[in-house]
């Protein structure tokens, strides 16, 4: 990988090191490190000359932001994860998260351009073996390109042991048919993760049923659709993918035959604190938007600052969106040293952030009346653009579900 000229050699040297910390409660900070400040700093600048100038017209003709992609491409503010020995930075899901946070500020339809080539390669990263590493994961870092992961199907979202898609092995390949729908990346993706049926017992348990591929855009048989027009996050390119009788060559499959359904669930414990972190920084953008206006918005001779029931509303935002912060942070420390309840702990992050970011970006709406309703202001995008956060990558519902039901094993071990 050829280094950025952009970032200091000393920040690409030590960024890949782990957060780190103690069990001493003396020993507990909230302070960056110097290097994970810098790293902020980049991910700040860059939102602030580059996203947030073009971040409406994006939105308003759903183009996708290929010339932000390259800009962060260039600058190192892509593919954080990717390990070192393929010539990677090989961020922590921490670090990674104080990058994305920023980037979300600006926009979150650009971020989750960006964040959605991070889903589709965390599955490789975590399963693949040096020789796909070095192909697919090497190929993003070579030039700019971005990943999908293909996963949820018109029929199963939430319910992910309801995949169709299936794959039959002949020979030393696998036949691939099938339809995912709600793609990320969908039809600019270099490359997919794909999860397929190949069990052919539809008892067979979900551990067992499925495997995971690697499957390249240009294949013949792969087929992206039409771009779908959401009501938020505009800049994000969503779309149905089929797969027609593709030959997916053997050395394609992650980890082994049947593993598939593991692979894929694996990767939402270390991708859901990075959601979460992309809620709060559109709460911390609906709580900035708003504070200014109610500053320069005056009613009864004063500024609507002043009034009382909007103080409260904003102060309400700022504890949302601190507790927010702190909750994805909590869920990136502990999924990085590799705590037991990480995996909890990313459904609590995930799902609150989203419920914050909602309840922001709508407050946001009420405080500035009017004109929060019209489109030349910036918090009704952000209050389009909040919603998603509650239902991609597993809806607030499922993560109450995975939450209740670790607490329900907790209880029944007579542990916390």
């Amino acid at each position: 990988m050829m280094l950025r000229k952009a970032i200091n050699p000393a920040f690409l040297k030590n960024v890949a090191k782990p957060f780190s910390t103690t069990s001493s409660v003396k020993n507990v900070s909230f302070e960056l490190t110097d290097t994970q400040r810098e790293m902020q700093e980049t991910a700040r600048k860059f939102t602030r000359d580059e996203i947030i100038p073009v971040a409406a017209e994006y939105d308003r003709t759903g183009n996708y932001p290929w010339d932000i992609v390259k800009k962060a491409w260039n600058l190192g503010l892509l593919n954080h994860h990717i390990p070192a020995s393929v010539g990677g930075l090989e961020f922590n899901i921490f670090d990674g998260c104080i990058v994305s946070e920023e980037i979300a500020y600006g926009c979150t339809g650009i971020k989750t351009a960006l964040e959605a080539s991070g889903l589709g390669q965390t599955p490789v990263i975590m399963a693949g073996n040096h020789e796909q590493h070095k192909k697919y994961l090497g190929r993003l870092l070579e030039e700019p390109l971005v990943a999908a992961y293909c996963v949820t199907e018109p029929g199963a979202g939430s319910d992910v042991n309801g995949v169709k898609t299936k794959a039959v092995k002949k020979g030393k390949e696998w036949i691939l048919n099938g339809t995912k729908m709600w793609i990320t990346n969908g039809g600019v993706a270099n490359w997919y993760f794909v999860l397929a049926r190949t069990n052919p017992d539809p008892k067979a348990p979900a551990g067992k049923a499925f495997t995971a591929f690697i499957v390249e855009r240009e294949w013949e048989g792969v087929h992206p659709g039409r771009k779908e027009i959401n009501m938020g996050q505009r800049a994000s390119d969503t779309r149905m993918v089929t797969f027609e009788d593709v030959r997916v060559p053997e050395e394609n499959v992650l980890l082994g035959e049947g593993a598939g359904f593991k692979v894929a669930m694996g990767t939402f414990d270390k991708t859901r604190p990075a959601v979460a972190c992309g809620a709060v920084g559109l709460a911390q953008r609906a709580l900035d938007e708003a504070t200014k206006y109610s500053l320069e918005r005056k009613a009864f001779n004063k500024p609507i600052a002043e009034h009382q029931a909007v103080a409260f509303m904003l102060a309400d935002m700022a504890i949302s969106v601190e507790t927010a912060r702190l909750a994805w942070m909590k869920s990136a420390w502990a999924l990085d040293n590799k705590k037991p309840n990480g995996s909890m702990l990313a459904s609590v992050a995930k799902c609150y952030a989203a419920d914050i970011a909602n309840k922001c970006a709508t407050d946001a709406v009420q405080i500035f009346g009017g004109a929060g309703f019209n489109t030349d202001y910036p918090v009704e995008k952000l209050m389009r653009d909040a919603k998603i956060y509650q239902i991609y990558e597993g809806t607030a519902q499922i993560q109450r579900l995975i939450i209740s039901r670790q607490l329900f094993a907790n209880a029944l071990k007579g542990g916390n």
